[in-house]
């Protein structure tokens, strides 16, 4: 232990004597004149370290001024569909925008509303809802948090901060269906969907009206296994379509579809793929995919809430946005005539330009709000 004491004027400055106090301890007087750099120089050091700290160190994530992006999913991002496009398109908002992102799997009401809340009370600034099923957390939670933006990938439901992007698939399933009644040799089809909402009974519209198109007696046959995930269930029910004669198969069920693909090559019947390119699924048997590039349409709409100009509405994206296309698979185009495939072509000119209109199930009326 180091003591210090004003020392006599006449002694040496800078001396340290040690002297032993009556326990024999030896204490060393370090006189106030001499200790006064020292103490001078080690503040010094310590003021260069804590400003050097400061300067050299990372903001944390979570910063006032990120840009924060979250995505509800209500299936596996794995699903190589309708989830997996989300999860890129989230991907392509960090990479594009630097932006803070996180995504979870949610596969109830309830699970929407608490994601959603959780993420908004966490500051994030946009919030995808991947589905029609996703509106009505976002409209009440939206309420509640003005100043996050909510979106729904369908609906109809409108607020100042929530708005539906409305995919047109039904566009591209359209001229898929055209496509089944020019290879179908039994004029029947099946359509294998996941559970029954709006936008997707709006696909399987358009499709049987393309197919009839080019032959009014064609029959389209729909089977709902009620969930997103089964598999097994969806290549059951593909095997029961074909069984009834269905010789084209166009599944919409997210993961479940990979059941749907599995029937098909084993029956070797042709297939459609929808949401994403999934011709590579099953390369021998799908004829071409319908897809939407939802990667591009979550990036525009980042940039819009991130450069304040979001507005509420329904946004409306198909053939003429780029948004959705129809994408052949090369080794089995030649199924179809090249005079099938003129055709095809002008009906898909036709729906850009507006002169050919695509029947599909009409949602329920816009709710609008003032929240």
């Amino acid at each position: 232990m180091i003591f210090a004491q004003i020392r006599n004027s006449r002694e040496p400055s800078n001396s340290a004597l040690p002297e032993r106090n009556p326990k024999g301890w030896e204490v060393y007087r370090f006189h106030i004149d001499a200790a006064i750099p020292y103490c001078s120089l080690t503040l010094s050091l310590l003021l260069l370290f804590f400003l050097a700290t400061a300067c050299n160190s990372t903001p944390p994530k979570d910063t006032p001024n990120s840009f924060r992006v979250a995505l509800l999913t209500p299936g596996p991002i794995s699903d190589a569909g309708w989830n997996a496009l989300a999860y890129e398109g989230l991907k392509k908002i960090k990479e594009t925008l630097s932006a803070e992102v996180s995504q979870v799997e949610t596969k109830t009401p309830t699970d929407f509303e608490e994601a959603f809340r959780d993420y908004a009370s966490r500051n994030f600034n946009l919030i995808f809802g991947h589905g029609f099923e996703f509106q009505d957390a976002a409209a009440k939670v939206g309420a509640d948090f003005p100043n996050s933006v909510f979106i729904t990938t369908s609906g109809s439901t409108v607020r100042k901060n929530v708005a539906p992007m409305r995919f047109l698939l039904e566009e591209a399933t359209y001229l898929m269906g055209m496509m089944s009644a020019f290879v179908s040799k039994t004029g029947k089809a099946g359509a294998i969907g996941g559970v029954e909402i709006p936008p997707l009974k709006s696909t399987f519209m358009a499709f049987e009206a393309g197919a009839k198109s080019i032959n009014p007696n064609f029959q389209v046959i729909t089977s709902y296994i009620g969930n997103w995930e089964d598999i097994g269930a969806a290549k059951q029910a593909t095997i029961a379509l074909i069984a009834q004669g269905c010789d084209v198969i166009i599944p919409n069920a997210d993961a479940a579809s990979l059941g749907a693909f599995q029937a098909a090559r084993e029956k070797n019947v042709i297939a459609f793929g929808t949401n994403k390119n999934q011709n590579d699924l099953a390369p021998s048997v799908i004829l071409a995919s319908g897809v939407i590039d939802i990667p591009a349409a979550f990036l525009q709409m980042a940039q819009s809430v991130q450069n304040h100009s979001f507005q509420g509405r329904i946004i409306r994206l198909g053939l003429k946005d780029h948004v959705i296309d129809l994408v052949y698979n090369p080794t089995l185009k030649n199924r179809l005539s090249p005079e099938a495939q003129a055709r095809i072509e002008t009906a898909k000119q036709q729906i850009i330009n507006g002169t050919l209109s695509v029947p599909s199930v009409e949602f329920s009326p816009v709710q609008t709000g003032t929240s």
